[in-house]
């Protein structure tokens, strides 16, 4: 398997350079050559694979030779380690609980994927790599747990001042070790171009052999196809529907990805907050981002994401996208009714994601009686503790994995801007 960039360079890479290079040498995202449909039993046959024959199935065109079989099995072993429970909530509606990892998020497997890809890749080799990655909340805690002590890596953490939750800051500031946490004056998206901007700059990338840990990596962002597969072999229905909450569109991307491998898929819903870009694209055929707004979906507030230009890679045009894709966005407001609703009907709580998730599924599926719908609960309630025990009057219990971090001190350092961010780091090693 070979990648090549979406900005048009020719040269083309193996997995091992994409996930090391993390962009393009022009700056572009990676994209697989091609995209080979998986055998039509094997994916009629679901039930009867192990969650690691699964995603080894799904991954391995995509790994091609960079790592052995028996190498791959035992990445995936320490990948998908934990269960990913389907909650039946009734008139065909089901959640997708992807927070049951170490640190409480779905990205728990893309970035445990990464780190073990990484440390494969450097095993052998008298090398440090430095991981940098930006964070709206989830990302940095599940990077620097899957990376945590990783031979031969350094992690840098950007993540916007004021942005992110009490329990994510503890999770980004607490690490220690190989991990760095930089608190960034600015947005989700500020933190983001400084990365992008990063892996443009020779003198950083001559020192520090720069990798990034976002949903732009490759080994971060096709392994979050697993989710889909896992559904489907639970459920064994068709017609369905899966409602994502998107901010840098890394996991609905990923979703598109295994209806390519044969999955049987009707539709997407990318479900957003009020930073609305896609949404309004639809409605337009215009990607014009807008500032930021901050909200308490925090992970979605991304005015500018980067993994939509692979979803546009995967439909030949705007007709075809549209057929197989639909976008709406909720505010504040409504994610917290709905939550409330959940709760008392359902006695099933919400996180504010997984909440804008519901109500994209709701929106679509109306007049839709024949369609089985699935949205994704993509962290754990206790991370939002502060506005969910608001609006269900209910005290959550602390989880274990979040209670040991609370009375750790928190270690960041402040950066103003790019120029400000370039000089702490290259005197920080």
């Amino acid at each position: 398997m070979l990648y090549r960039s979406l900005n048009g360079h020719h040269k083309k890479v193996n997995f091992e350079t994409a996930v090391k290079n993390g962009l393009a040498e022009d700056g572009g995202l990676f994209f697989p050559e091609k995209i080979s449909p998986i055998n039509n039993e094997f994916i009629k046959n679901l039930d009867k694979y192990s969650n690691i024959d699964i995603a080894h199935e799904v991954i391995k065109q995509f790994i091609g030779d960079s790592i052995n079989e028996k190498d791959l099995k035992e990445i995936l072993s320490n990948t998908v380690d934990f269960d990913f429970p389907l909650i039946d909530l009734g008139n065909n509606i089901y959640s997708l609980e992807l927070f049951h990892g170490p640190t409480l998020a779905f990205k728990d497997v893309g970035a445990r994927f990464m780190a073990n890809c990484l440390g494969y890749f450097n095993k052998n080799k008298n090398i440090t790599n430095t991981v940098l990655v930006a964070t709206s909340g989830d990302t940095g805690a599940a990077v620097a747990n899957g990376f945590f002590k990783v031979k031969g890596t350094n992690v840098i953490i950007l993540y916007p001042e004021n942005k992110v939750s009490e329990i994510q800051e503890r999770q980004l500031t607490t690490n220690g070790n190989n991990i760095t946490a930089l608190r960034v004056k600015g947005s989700f998206d500020d933190c983001q171009d400084m990365v992008k901007k990063a892996f443009l700059d020779k003198e950083l990338n001559n020192k520090f052999n720069l990798t990034s840990a976002n949903s732009i990596n490759v080994a971060r962002w096709l392994p979050q196809a697993f989710y889909y597969f896992y559904a489907v072999k639970k459920l064994k229905k068709k017609n369905l529907v899966f409602s994502v909450p998107s901010g840098n569109f890394g996991n609905i991307c990923a979703g598109i990805i295994a209806m390519k491998l044969g999955l049987p898929i009707d539709h997407f819903v990318a479900s957003t907050n009020v930073n609305d870009t896609i949404p309004r694209y639809f409605k337009s055929k215009v990607l014009s981002p807008k500032p930021t707004i901050q909200t308490i979906s925090n992970a979605m507030d991304v005015s500018n994401p980067s993994n939509f230009i692979r979803i546009q890679e995967m439909f030949e045009n705007f007709d075809t996208l549209s057929s197989f894709l639909s976008s709406y966005s909720f505010d504040d407001y409504q994610t917290l009714e709905i939550v409330k609703e959940i709760y008392n009907n359902k006695n099933y709580i919400m996180d504010p994601h997984g909440a804008v998730g519901y109500l994209g599924l709701k929106k679509y599926l109306k007049n839709k009686p024949n369609k089985i719908g699935v949205f994704l609960e993509t962290a754990h309630p206790i991370k939002f503790s502060k506005h969910i025990e608001n609006t269900i009057d209910v005290k959550l219990k602390i989880p274990k994995k979040i209670n040991k971090i609370l009375s750790k001190n928190k270690k960041y350092i402040d950066i103003e801007n790019y120029n400000d961010f370039k000089k702490k780091i290259l005197n920080m090693f």
